[in-house]
């Protein structure tokens, strides 16, 4: 960790949207306070988003020099900004400093949250990704399951029917899953997270913040 007294945290989005980066950052600021700088840093050859693992491969090289870059910058602690966790295991052996999954943080803080979490996603193409990430974290035993909301990424803010879509998700995995914590499945969600309603005991999980604090807990 640096000399600042504030510690600075990179976000790392491996698609090349800035928006869903600019996104990320408000969330994780505004979670996170004084407690940290936050900075964001966009994968400009990645695709405009990742949903599947043909789009995770994509952006790989560019992601790895993306963390080059926050590294200069002086990040103290780095954020992979996509819930598929993409590249975590080779970006947490070489950067030197911590670096924490965001589908890793979100489901972490799922099951601490409730007895048993439920992940609600974009597409079906995320759905075995996010499946075997779980399995990998030892949390399959858990995860109540993970369910696609059936809206693209870049789709997630575009208006009142994309907001009832993943309501729906929500709806349906508490239903099922009565007092499981909803992990949203997706950074492109965090704008929606306060957005959304949690039926009876559950709670609506925002992956940004849980990495963010995930951060804070690394540097501690």
């Amino acid at each position: 960790m640096s000399t600042r007294t504030t510690p600075r945290i990179a976000i790392l989005n491996p698609n090349s949207t800035q928006r869903m980066t600019d996104e990320m950052v408000t969330s994780a600021r505004s979670a996170i306070a004084d407690m940290a700088e936050v900075i964001g840093l966009t994968n400009r050859q990645g695709p405009a988003s990742i949903q599947g693992p043909e789009d995770a491969e994509r952006c790989l090289e560019g992601l790895f020099a993306v963390v080059e870059e926050a590294r200069a910058m002086g990040a103290d602690a780095i954020v992979i900004g996509c819930f598929d966790d993409t590249g975590l295991a080779t970006l947490r052996a070489t950067a030197g400093v911590p670096v924490i999954g965001m589908g890793e943080a979100g489901c972490l803080a799922g099951s601490l949250a409730a007895r048993s979490f439920a992940v609600v996603t974009s597409l079906d193409v995320a759905v075995p990704v996010i499946t075997e990430n779980i399995r990998v974290m030892r949390l399959e035993n858990r995860c109540a399951g993970v369910h696609a909301s059936g809206v693209p990424v870049l789709e997630l803010n575009e208006g009142a029917d994309s907001i009832r879509r993943v309501q729906e998700a929500v709806d349906r995995m508490a239903d099922l899953h009565p007092g499981c914590s909803i992990v949203l499945g997706c950074g492109g969600m965090t704008t929606l997270a306060h957005k959304l309603r949690a039926p009876g005991t559950s709670r609506v999980i925002d992956p940004v913040v849980a990495a963010a604090h995930m951060c804070l807990a690394a540097l501690a």
